[in-house]
């Protein structure tokens, strides 16, 4: 498939190392030094224009291309770069918009903007920041098989009941498998003789009741098993539906924002969720509103720098737990290492969410672990498949050791993968895979 993407920026450079295996990539951007670093740290075809221009486009190939990309930092652009791909030819496109308002005109109106799939930077970013609320000392969490099946990124602290023990000792539970380990920055596959040090994240893949559990196990003693005092700073768009969608799961939050224009329009947005105008890094307001209390702290300012401050402010008052925007990839390190419990990038869910997409009909669903050093994947598989007719423990010879079958569902159930298992046709199968075995494994699942 011949694929060009606008925008060279972290999403779209994302999306061209996730798709330039496989597929003849093209990127477009206006800076000349974006285009010529892109050019010789990769294998990518980079051209410098306007991707909203005609002209531009058809120097990329816009008339062989099978799918367009829009990924700049600009709603407007990426919208119109669809519509002008469109009056070329049939080509399937997708557009990156941060403002959920053009998501709501566009799922009213299939095809609206010549758009064919749109993602919402703000509103995934939102339902990223609700998934690991719920979910003790949780790094990261994502759904598979429509909610049957998650997977999570646990981060081991020093006081955690499983710091200093092995991978056999607390993988104890039914519907869960302990898929990795990620030492130092790097991703090991989870053997049952491992140990579980402090500092070190644990990624399992189980039922969502399984996964609970195991995160009890994970979180430090006395932690909730779910934030139930939540407080947000900044109005933002994030904000909004970050406090939408804690309302729409019953949970009353607390919403500060500086503007009073903007706190006023939240309040009335948002009848469950109480709004205060102040400024959060007033050290006596938070003490004044016991943000001490709170089972967690969400900085989503606009600023990376604010987000940073308030959360440590907010540690420093002893908040349990953290979560910040940052939309700064590279300073995503620096926040966990000054103690920020969760950073989240905006630009790493959107281009996870679009290469997820891009995807279908050989993968059902996927999710990118520390900087694509391994996937997670949900394959349906047919007659053809490897998996398929034999129980487990005989067809894991012919896979890679790098990967780990994490989870099946059939009929909408869950089956917890054990060595006699025997998969079906038709069945979904999650599992874990390094990048490096990932061709392989594609080739035969």
């Amino acid at each position: 498939m011949r694929v060009i993407i606008v925008g060279a920026g972290e999403v779209g450079s994302n999306i061209a190392a996730s798709l330039a295996e496989s597929h003849d990539v093209i990127v477009i951007d206006v800076d000349p030094e974006t285009v010529e670093e892109l050019t010789y740290s990769s294998d990518i075809l980079a051209i410098e224009g306007d991707g909203t221009s005609l002209e531009t486009l058809e120097d990329a190939g816009l008339g062989e291309a099978d799918m367009l990309i829009a990924s700049t930092d600009d709603d407007e652009t990426n919208i119109l770069s669809c519509g002008t791909a469109k009056t070329v030819g049939d080509i399937f496109t997708i557009a990156r918009v941060r403002n959920a308002n053009f998501l709501a005109t566009w799922t009213r109106s299939e095809g609206a903007f010549g758009v064919d799939f749109m993602v919402s930077t703000n509103l995934l970013t939102a339902n990223d920041i609700v998934r690991v609320v719920g979910l003790p000392a949780a790094v990261d969490v994502d759904p598979f098989a429509g909610g049957i099946v998650q997977m999570a990124e646990f981060e081991v602290a020093a006081d955690s009941e499983i710091a200093g023990r092995t991978v056999e000792e607390v993988d104890t539970f039914e519907a869960l498998t302990f898929a990795a380990l990620v030492q130092n920055g790097d991703v090991a596959i989870a053997r049952g003789q491992t140990p579980i040090e402090a500092g070190n994240k644990a990624i399992v893949i189980g039922s969502p009741e399984s996964v609970q559990a195991f995160s009890r196990t994970v979180a430090p003693a006395k932690t909730p098993d779910e934030a139930r005092d939540i407080v947000i700073v900044g109005g933002s768009d994030i904000g909004y539906h970050t406090a939408k969608l804690l309302e729409e799961r019953g949970l009353q939050s607390r919403l500060i924002e500086q503007d009073a224009e903007r706190g006023r329009q939240l309040a009335e947005a948002l009848p469950g969720t109480i709004v205060m105008k102040h400024d959060a890094t007033d050290v006596e307001f938070l003490v004044g509103e016991h943000i001490d209390r709170a089972d967690a702290v969400i900085a989503v300012a606009d600023s990376d720098e604010k987000n940073l401050l308030v959360s440590l402010l907010a540690k420093s008052l002893g908040v349990r737990r953290t979560v910040a925007v940052i939309e700064e990839g590279q300073y995503a390190n620096l926040f966990e290492t000054v103690g920020i419990d969760v950073a989240i990038n905006p630009r790493e869910a959107t281009a996870e969410e679009i290469v997820r997409f891009t995807q279908e009909g050989q993968i059902e669903n996927l999710s990118l672990i520390e900087g694509r050093q391994a996937e997670v994947l949900e394959i349906e598989v047919d007659e053809a498949s490897v998996l398929t007719g034999r129980p487990i423990r005989e067809c894991v010879g012919e896979l890679p050791s790098e990967v780990v079958i994490g989870a099946i569902t059939r009929n909408q159930e869950f089956v917890v993968p054990r060595g006699d298992t025997v998969i079906e046709p038709g069945d979904h199968v999650v599992l874990f895979v390094s990048a490096d075995a990932l061709s392989a494994v594609m080739s035969v699942v």
